[in-house]
């Protein structure tokens, strides 16, 4: 027969919202596609209410109209593609090895035998940390909030719940040195007060303070994400526990060491939705390069500020300014990988 037989349309699967696709969606995909529906199809707002409604417009303003787009936003993928089962299955096995070297040199009485110096460090600078930390989380939540789509909003949500496992963390440990140096104010509202008034804190908190108030979902995750995050996890993460191991508290480098993947992991997912958007539509790269500029100078002054402090307080201490270049440079080396060249401040 020479006349081509039509071919029936094979029936729709039930995964037919990918489009028509050849393969089966991973679980990953099934469970994450499509599931904001404040960006559902012929939507005349986000919300099923009066168009001008508060909220509505919030949307409107600070995600619909942000200078950070992208043509489909359902087509990025995060690179470690977890669900919610997946991450609590590796982050209960990451608590396992926390709780085990808590318990360990809980039971070797190691708290007792810190120098002066090195208490005094963890009373000023780690564990006052729970108040920024407890603001990275605010913000994390709103950026997963606003997010236009639920492959945003889901690792949004689980480094949300990183840095409330990181906050419960540093309580742990404010207990456990109260305990072992009920004479240090650690556990007091003295840490309150380093946080308000003690002048190395005070660029940090500025920071913090002003992304709070920074309504634009694409510049608060820039500046968030891709400018403050990976400057001050240099210092309270990976410096701050190098210079644990040099004061001879180990305890304090493990946990840190541990709690690096979690900054790992959201620094993955932010670089690529950044570096999706940015192949997406021509004007997110040059907002996302605007903001990393006017956000930058803020990380260097918190770095520097906070750098005093293990330049001063440890008896065996880094230089401010070493401290300070060493966030710029983890910063500029994250950038490299998002913009393809090294951005934000100067040497």
């Amino acid at each position: 027969m020479n006349e081509t037989t039509a071919r029936t349309p094979r029936p729709r699967r039930t995964f037919s919202a990918f489009g028509e696709v050849r393969k089966m969606p991973s679980e990953y995909e099934i469970v994450t596609h499509g599931q904001n529906w404040t960006m559902r199809q012929n939507r005349p707002s986000a919300f099923e209410q009066n168009p001008s409604s508060p909220a509505n417009l919030w949307f409107l303003t600070y995600r619909d109209q942000s200078p950070l787009q992208a043509d489909d936003w359902e087509q990025f993928r995060e690179p470690d593609s977890l669900t919610y089962r997946m991450y609590v299955n590796e982050q209960a096995e990451a608590e396992t090895k926390i709780h085990g070297v808590l318990e360990e040199y809980a039971e070797l009485g190691a708290d007792r035998s810190l120098s002066p110096g090195w208490l005094a460090t963890l009373g000023t600078l780690y564990t006052p940390s729970r108040y920024p930390v407890h603001g990275f989380q605010q913000v994390e939540a709103y950026i997963g909030y606003l997010a236009p789509t639920s492959y945003l909003t889901n690792p949004a949500g689980l480094s949300t719940a990183d840095f409330l496992r990181r906050v419960t963390t540093i309580a742990y440990r404010t207990r456990e040195l109260q305990l072992a140096h009920p004479e240090s104010a650690i556990g007091t509202d003295q840490e309150r007060r380093h946080w308000l008034e003690h002048e190395a804190w005070q660029p940090t908190r500025k920071a913090v303070e002003s992304i709070l108030a920074t309504y634009d979902w694409g510049e608060s995750f820039t500046a968030l994400n891709l400018v403050l995050l990976p400057t001050l996890d240099d210092v309270l993460t990976r410096q701050f526990g190098e210079v644990a191991l040099d004061n001879g508290d180990n305890v304090t480098w493990l946990l840190q060491s541990f709690l690096d993947a979690d900054n790992q992991r959201r620094n993955r997912w932010s670089a690529a939705a950044a570096h999706f958007a940015i192949g997406s539509r021509a004007g997110s790269g040059p907002a996302i390069e605007r903001w990393i500029r006017k956000w930058s100078p803020a990380a260097d002054e918190a770095a520097a500020g906070l750098g005093t402090l293990l330049a001063t307080l440890p008896e065996a201490p880094r230089a401010a300014h070493e401290v300070a270049g060493q966030a710029q440079a983890a910063r500029q080396a994250f950038l490299s990988t998002v913009l393809g060249a090294p951005s934000g401040g100067t040497s």
